[in-house]
């Protein structure tokens, strides 16, 4: 090969990744019940976008023994989804258009994975719900179409498939598609479309369809290339969770993460939650350099003028857009457990990249899928869908879901099981509050008047004599005027007592819980300090007080 085709070839793989560079990006989920074609539809659009390899293409058509192309082989990747033709999992696809590129979530049908079509629904911005001509709107498509709602996705496509089988009768369509829209007409999507399709045959997916002359010619792929593409939140609130402090050498201490929503720059102020600390941004490091200003969904390194106490799962907001502390709120949760709601039950909620014990108080409505009333229920199902009213034991720095898709979702964990039981989505504080939430009309500053001290957690853990240390130092703080309380191994309790003024004494002899008593003290928005269980009581007593002379 001569030099200038060489450099020739170069040019024309640069200029086409140039190109493809500024494509707009749609990410797309395709939902349906079991057999509508999911499967199928997404192996077309993948198969006429030019979206695969060569050799898929060929171990396909060896498949189909020379007769029509299964387009289903295409998608269903997974052993147990060829031998049952059906989706288990999530599958991401990719295709691209002369305009824009496409990711689509290939979502399950089946009642039991309506937890992974929650999932891949979640980034989506528009989604196509698949409907079989044969069988019309079934339970499992309202819910797909109420949790797409819910998930706050703008536009639904509404693909009436199989139609090939059905004559292409237009009666049939226009039946399928007054019943949907009677049922989505409070949903709150911004656009509804329906299309009458045949994956198999190919029928109005890339191409109009001759057998449909009755509808309008607008073809599925057309539709996608038309909406909107992704909603940036570039113009929401500046919302950055950290998700690992980085300290490689003594001078340098960085906050990484991804900015979930919004936009920073050098200078700016910020402010650190739970504890409500303002700074400045000193510095935004990346792998490639130092930037001026960062926006979502970039992954950097914060650092701040001022040395302040973060660690994971904490969050740095701009000081004038305020995210919401919240303890009590309520939420729309799909509940996904095979086991059912226990309200009297402690459960995990994992939000951003933090967990927090809670529990569900009580279950205010759920929801009808039928006719979308609003039914009393003091428990939920599997695949129920309801308003939650949800007490956290410790503030949850979130906002609504309609305001911002990351900080306002949330997963229910089961901490005997680790199962992922519900997803939720934060409509606000409960009761309507419009403000974080008051839960004492003392303050912490007439607590401290009133006592003489503030209220603060004392950390002693890691050996057998543990206990000892825990007494003789609440002993001497006690002989120092001061009020103090031991507490063995629980951190909410030792919240709870430093929250209304004492110095509690958190203490274990148990090495191993030192990690996770931290954790928890460190996400609380509570002043507390880890002591040495080897130090001498005066020692102890004196790093107390001096703790005490600083704290605001």
């Amino acid at each position: 090969m001569s030099a200038e085709t060489q450099v020739q070839g170069r040019t024309d793989v640069q200029g086409f990744l140039a190109e493809h560079a500024e494509k707009e990006l749609l990410r797309l989920a395709v939902v349906g019940s079991v057999d509508d074609g999911k499967s199928t539809l997404i192996g077309r659009l993948l198969y006429e976008c030019n979206g695969l390899f060569e050799d898929q293409v060929a171990a396909v058509k060896r498949a189909s023994a020379g007769g029509e192309i299964d387009f289903s082989l295409f998608t269903d990747g997974l052993r147990a989804e060829r031998e049952q033709g059906i989706t288990i999992d999530v599958a991401y696809r990719y295709f691209s258009t002369k305009r824009r590129k496409v990711i689509v979530a290939d979502t399950p049908g089946h009642l039991q994975y309506t937890r992974n079509m929650a999932t891949g629904a979640s980034t989506a911005d528009a989604a196509v719900i698949l409907v079989d001509a044969r069988l019309g709107i079934l339970p499992q498509t309202r819910r797909h179409a109420y949790i797409a709602s819910l998930l706050g996705i703008p536009y639904l496509a509404v693909a009436i498939n199989k139609m090939d089988l059905m004559d292409f009768d237009p009666a049939v369509f226009q039946r399928l598609a007054t019943e949907f829209e009677a049922f989505s007409r409070t949903l709150g999507f911004e656009q509804v479309r329906f299309f009458p399709i045949s994956a198999r045959t190919g029928d109005n997916i890339t191409q109009p369809s001759a057998r449909t002359p009755w509808h309008d010619g607008e073809t599925l792929l057309g539709w996608l290339e038309t909406l909107p593409h992704e909603r940036r939140q570039e113009d929401a609130a500046f919302r950055f969770p950290v998700q690992y402090v980085l300290r490689p050498d003594l001078d340098y201490r960085g906050f990484a993460g991804q900015i979930v929503s919004g936009k920073v720059r050098l200078g700016d102020e910020v402010v650190v939650y739970p504890s409500r600390r303002r700074t400045h941004i000193a510095s935004i490091d990346t792998f490639e350099g130092r930037l001026e200003e960062a926006s979502a969904p970039a992954s950097v390194t914060l650092r701040l003028t001022d040395e302040v106490d973060i660690s994971r799962g904490d969050q740095i907001a701009h000081a004038e857009q305020p995210p919401r502390v919240l303890q009590d709120m309520e939420a729309m949760l799909v509940w996904f457990g095979e086991e059912r709601l226990d309200t009297s039950r402690r459960y995990l909620v994992k939000h951003t990249s933090k967990y927090v014990p809670a529990h569900i108080e009580q279950v205010l409505w759920r929801k009808e899928l039928e006719d979308l009333s609003e039914q009393p229920a003091p428990t939920l199902g599997l695949n129920d869908i309801a308003k939650v009213r949800l007490v956290c034991k410790r503030p949850v720095v979130c906002d609504p879901y309609r305001d911002n898709r990351r900080t306002g979702a949330f997963i229910v964990v089961d901490p005997l099981t680790n199962d992922t039981v519900a997803a939720g989505m934060i409509l606000g504080g409960a009761g309507g509050q419009g403000a974080d939430e008051t839960r004492s009309l003392v303050s912490a500053s007439e607590r401290r008047e009133r006592l003489g001290q503030s209220g603060a957690v004392l950390l002693l853990t890691g050996t057998p004599e543990v206990r000892d240390a825990a007494l003789r130092l609440e002993r001497a703080l006690f002989d120092q005027g001061r009020h103090t309380a031991t507490v063995r191994g629980d951190a909410e309790n030792a919240l709870a007592l430093a929250e209304a003024g004492l110095l509690a004494i958190l203490y274990t002899p148990v090495p191993q819980a030192r990690l996770g008593l931290r954790e928890q003290l460190r996400g609380a928005g509570v002043p507390w300090l880890e002591l040495e269980p080897s130090e001498d009581v005066d020692t102890q007593v004196k790093r107390v007080l001096d703790a005490q002379e600083k704290t605001p």
